[in-house]
């Protein structure tokens, strides 16, 4: 029977406000509460999802393993998320690092990796089709295995998971076996060590399905590329699904045998791409609203304009803005925004050097000698409809802005008329190519580039 305010995670917090500075301890564990305990679960109330996140990104080690000093024994820690009235409870599943406490043989599915919270767009629609498709049906389709590569932080890892957690939900009899590669060679060496090879192949070999996570860390081990390569060959021959992620393909892993590279060509490899303005801001967006956190679009539209490089950077940067503003109680705003970007040396334009669709229509309507109200008007003569073209170009690429609303400022257009703007002004000649670069330039110096 659960008992209300036992009191257990008191003694926790007295423990962690003394591992942990003052400021951290008021900040992310000072309005947390026990709502319920029993001999095997403790179950934490927090504010709202992004101190859950915070939390299990950044403290949850500390936290299992004072639980584990406290009760005396390994314990099921759970954070409740208030949600429609009630509490959505999150299991933070790692085991303390105890010496005397169990250890876990295979990994474990990361529970905020599902299908429902991965925003999909342009750049990872076949990636995500792909993984459904084979949640749908493990083993069913042409899709084994599943080789998903990319560039860091664009959610392979995140996907891998959601496959796993789809399939675990639909056809829980199916045993699922989630593993990174650096955990994969860990276990081997130790099962050579304690002699115990034959459960280390017996554990992977009985999986229904084999999700392995940054595979290039295999490059150049002859001993775990041989040990995979059977236990790949045991499992596809017997139909089960093997789904795997890098960061390259396979052709281009160094030092990867030649008849594991022709194995993982064998299914669909499917490539990640960066996220583009509108996928970067439908994945702040979605981050906002799943952390219960209202953010002005504007301070969203800065982040998504500054970080370009992946969604783990994108994601941890609007982590900074809340963390930042919740530790100094200052307001979410493009002031804020600037402050927190600035501090990790990424390009930005500062507020009074924003470009905005007004100063594209003005510099391209000075420079090719065309009214603003033709530019935006309905008439399609050459000369107009190459500049209407050019300043289409320049709106997407220094503004931000998305297609379908350059197309509605440049008269009500349609958003594929922007994008056959962006396409055919680089393949124009060397006089346009001259008009564009004089526009730039002079674009560049406003914003400080």
């Amino acid at each position: 029977m659960a008992l209300q305010g036992s009191g257990f995670w008191e003694q926790c917090l007295q423990i962690i406000s003394a591992r942990i500075n003052a400021q951290s301890y008021r900040t992310w564990f000072e309005q947390t509460w026990e709502l319920k305990y029993d001999d095997d679960a403790v179950v934490i109330a927090v504010k709202n999802q992004f101190v859950a996140d915070w939390l299990s990104s950044n403290y949850t080690q500390l936290i299992v393993d004072i639980a584990y000093q406290v009760a005396g024994k390994e314990i099921g820690i759970k954070l409740a998320i208030p949600r429609n009235g009630g509490y959505e409870e999150i299991l933070l599943d790692v085991h303390s690092s105890n010496d005397s406490a169990p250890s876990k043989e295979v990994g474990t599915l990361n529970p905020r990796y599902t299908f429902e919270n991965f925003v999909v767009g342009d750049f990872n629609s076949l990636a995500h089709y792909s993984a459904m498709a084979v949640a749908d049906n493990p083993g069913g389709t042409k899709y084994n295995p599943l080789y998903i590569h990319g560039g860091v932080g664009l959610g392979k890892t995140h996907l891998l998971h959601a496959i796993g957690h789809q399939i675990k939900q639909t056809k829980p009899d199916l045993k699922v076996i989630a593993v990174t590669s650096e955990r994969f060679i860990d276990l081997y060496i130790t099962s050579i060590i304690n002699k115990t090879t034959s459960r280390f192949n017996e554990v992977y070999r009985s999986a229904d399905v084999l999700l392995v996570d940054d595979i290039q860390f295999f490059s150049g081990k002859e001993g775990i590329q041989n040990a995979f390569f059977h236990i790949f060959n045991a499992l596809h021959h017997r139909g089960q699904q093997i789904v795997l992620t890098s960061d390259m393909p396979p052709a281009k892993i160094a030092g990867l045998e030649e008849r594991l590279r022709s194995r993982f060509e064998w299914g669909l490899m499917v490539d990640m791409q960066q996220p583009n303005y509108e996928g970067r801001m439908a994945i702040l967006r979605q981050k906002a609203e799943s952390d219960g956190i209202e953010i002005p679009d504007e301070v969203l539209s800065l982040i998504a304009q500054s970080v370009t490089s992946n969604i783990r950077e994108l994601e941890g940067t609007l982590i900074r803005l809340l963390a930042t503003a919740s530790i100094y109680g200052r307001e979410i705003d493009e002031k804020l925004a600037l402050d927190v970007i600035g501090q990790y040396g990424r390009p930005i334009l500062s507020l009074s050097e924003k470009i905005t669709l007004e100063d594209i229509l003005k510099i391209v309507s000075q420079h090719i000698g065309v009214s603003p109200e033709l530019l935006r008007g309905k008439r399609r003569t050459k000369q107009v409809a190459l500049a209407r073209q050019i300043a289409m170009y320049l709106a997407r690429k220094y503004t931000g802005s998305s297609l379908q609303h350059i197309g509605n400022f440049f008269g009500r257009r349609d958003h594929s008329t922007v994008v056959h703007a962006c396409k055919i002004i680089p393949q124009k000649d060397g006089e346009v190519q001259r008009i564009v670069s004089q526009i730039e330039s002079e674009l560049d110096r406003r914003t400080g580039k």
